[in-house]
């Protein structure tokens, strides 16, 4: 079971990391107008390198988004940020909803 539709109210844009080149980080093609549920908190997270930063969005999302950490984000305000981390929550078995969440900065 997936997370209802119907409660993916806002549309973001994902541009997926790629890794870093000699000129700076790379992304990859955006993806825009990917229904998610958007939540403006600010919130400590730990990021993959083990650091704690403070996430000020959180993007929740369906399963199976393309979106490492690095990527790039568009939310729905226009505002412009960086994912720090993504979990991916399934319960299989359970009528619990599955869905992405995205941390960003």
């Amino acid at each position: 079971m997936s997370v209802p539709a119907f409660l993916l109210r806002h549309r973001v844009t994902v541009e997926p990391y790629l890794g870093d080149s000699a000129y700076g980080p790379r992304y990859g093609e955006a993806v825009p107008g990917i229904p998610a549920l958007v939540g403006e908190a600010v919130r400590l997270v730990r990021a993959p390198d083990g650091r704690e930063v403070t996430s000020t969005a959180q993007v929740i999302t369906a399963p199976g988004l393309n979106c490492p950490p690095g990527s790039r984000l568009t939310l729905p305000g226009g505002r412009v940020t960086t994912a720090i981390t993504v979990a991916h929550h399934t319960a299989p078995g359970l009528p619990v909803p599955a869905c992405t969440e995205v941390s960003c900065e």
